[in-house]
């Protein structure tokens, strides 16, 4: 079965309903294209973070922590500058405890639904965002830009696929981000505690008081390499901003580019496969007792524009008018 319903209301919402194999899928074009809930319905998975009780205005206000949203300028910028090849660009500080600037706007925005398809064993939508002088940001960040998002469900999983456009003559900083917020216990009525972790983690990123590179990378720690292992335990203890280059993951003793979640009670494994755009893992959980966490890959280190540290080490890059970047992930169950 392979379907999609444009007109599915969730929370008084109006979402996009897909459904492939086992998989179901509500995407809310108009909550920035965030996945608010996604299923492997045959084993009974909430994959991420979801509450029947939880109202729409509470997921609008918190956009950052139900569901995948996709943040484009995520994580923090110190004092709220952002430094490009050719332009200072300075934005309103929303983080006023550490006097950044934090997750940009992009997550915050009604997206359009360009197209949608339900064949060939799988169901397609696409959903962008067109950034220019009538959006409110732009008086702090003059540059046109185009971002969508194409979704595809199948009994491969859910892949997102994410471009990034530029439209303006001034280079545009590129700085991707899903806050995947993974549900805990996946496993209906399962336990939160029979989770594992498993992150492809290089060196850790030290970190400041106020959550922003030392430029410094250091060696794993025993606590670091619990995430290399897979015996990281990802909630029931506080996970605060734990930064890590990228390497290469295994599974099933081939090469896997992204995180593994396993329930050793259960036998269920959850993979997010990533594209090699994705430079660095931040894990995040809330203070480890709101029942998720976030191992968020990104494609450059939290303050990446404004650092000295070599590009192919802080993972910033810029595209020219004209240009696209482009990344993608991938979620499914074993």
């Amino acid at each position: 079965m392979n379907k999609i319903d444009l007109n599915y209301e969730f929370k008084g919402e109006s979402c996009v309903k897909m459904q492939s194999d086992k998989y179901t899928a509500i995407i809310a074009p108009a909550v920035g294209s965030a996945v608010l809930r996604m299923r492997d319905d045959k084993n009974d998975l909430e994959i991420f973070r979801f509450r029947k009780f939880i109202s729409m205005q509470n997921i609008r206000e918190q956009r950052e922590i139900w569901g995948l949203p996709t943040l484009y300028l995520p994580n923090r910028f110190d004092k709220g500058v952002l430094k490009t090849s050719d332009a200072e660009y300075h934005f309103p500080i929303n983080e006023p405890l550490f006097n950044n600037f934090i997750h940009g706007w992009v997550h915050q925005r009604a997206h359009e639904i360009e197209c949608y398809s339900e064949d060939n064993g799988k169901c397609v939508l696409i959903t962008s965002y067109i950034y220019d002088k009538n959006d409110e940001m732009y008086e702090f960040f003059p540059v046109d830009f185009k971002i969508s998002y194409t979704f595809t469900l199948s009994k491969d999983g859910l892949r997102q696929d994410i471009y990034l456009t530029n439209n303006s003559d001034k280079a545009l900083p590129v700085s991707i981000c899903t806050h995947t917020c993974i549900n805990s216990p996946l496993k209906d009525g399962g336990n939160e505690a029979d989770l594992r972790l498993c992150v492809p983690v290089g060196e850790k990123c030290e970190l400041d008081s106020r959550c922003l590179p030392t430029e410094r990378l250091l060696a794993l720690t025993d606590r670091d390499k619990e995430y290399k292992a897979g015996k990281k335990t990802p909630t029931g203890q506080k996970l605060d901003n734990d930064m890590y280059t990228a390497v290469m993951n295994t599974y099933k003793d081939k090469p896997f580019n992204g995180v593994i979640v396993r329930d050793i009670k259960n036998g269920i494994t959850l993979l997010n496969e990533v594209s090699e755009e994705f430079k660095f893992w931040n894990i995040w959980n809330h203070d480890g007792d709101k029942g998720y966490f976030c191992p968020e890959p990104m494609t450059a280190m939290i303050n990446a524009p404004n650092l000295s540290l070599d590009k192919e080490i802080s993972g910033y890059c810029e595209i020219m008018k004209g240009e696209t970047f482009k990344c993608w992930q991938r979620f499914y169950t074993e």
